[in-house]
């Protein structure tokens, strides 16, 4: 493990995190300097920055170097393409679109990255990614069979699969402005499984939602919609009641 994973994981030990996720597409660098403080400001953990179509690396250079200028907390890709990739930032979710029909989104694009994040020393942080449900930008852009929300064994499977293959991290996402979460049930039925860094996100809109995750297994909770919305309170609501539980 690299630096921010290791401190990461060690952190998740004592209790679960708060990501804020900074869709970096047509984003101005003031816009994400004065992002990257607010969410600092609130107690986020780490600020994840990605977006399911980035085209322009030059623009995302900017916004990752605005936001590191104004945050001292870890700034980490988490790409939806190779062109998702700065090496301004402090790490990137080095992740395989589990449950993609392409294979470009499973291990295409990362081999294409690869010596792009070699080359410039980024940390990468191995990850499973798997979308749950349906109707989301990720789940129609990397062509997933989002598994249903309902199964939680075909959860566990990917999830078994993605720690026998030697990934260190898993991310359950059901999508950016969805209309439901992923079920507690299946974060709880997943983290019996996989010992890694579990995250989990999509359809997260108020505290108990957040904190009943939380407390069924997932390491770190990600919110983005309600963030770049401008929903400040709500989004303090849930760090704060995400970072009050303890871990032995």
């Amino acid at each position: 493990m690299g630096p921010v994973e290791s401190r990461l994981f060690e952190l998740s030990k004592k209790r679960p995190l708060c990501f804020i996720l900074i869709d970096s597409e047509s984003l101005e660098y003031d816009s994400a300097s004065n992002m990257a403080k607010k969410a600092e400001e609130l107690g986020a953990d780490a600020i994840l920055v990605g977006g399911s179509s980035v085209i322009d690396q030059i623009e995302l250079d900017g916004v990752v170097a605005s936001i590191k200028a104004s945050a001292k907390i870890p700034v980490i890709l988490f790409p939806g393409n190779i062109t998702g990739i700065s090496a301004k930032a402090d790490a990137i979710l080095f992740s395989s679109l589990l449950n993609s029909e392409n294979p470009y989104f499973i291990t295409q694009a990362q081999a294409l990255g690869a010596l792009y994040v070699k080359k410039h020393g980024l940390e990468a942080i191995p990850m499973g990614y798997l979308v749950i449900g349906e109707g989301s930008s990720v789940w129609f852009i990397g062509r997933a069979r989002g598994v249903p929300m309902d199964k939680p064994k075909l959860a566990v499977m990917h999830a078994l699969a993605a720690k026998y293959m030697g990934m260190r991290a898993l991310y359950l996402e059901a999508g950016s402005g969805v209309h439901s979460s992923v079920r507690p049930e299946m974060v709880t039925a997943v983290r019996k499984n996989f010992d890694g860094l579990l995250l989990v996100g999509g359809g997260i809109k108020d505290e108990h939602t957040a904190v009943s995750l939380a407390k069924a297994g997932a390491d770190v909770i990600v919110i983005g919609t309600l963030f770049e919305e401008g929903m400040y309170d709500t989004v303090g609501r849930i760090i704060n009641g995400v970072r009050s539980l303890t871990r032995n």
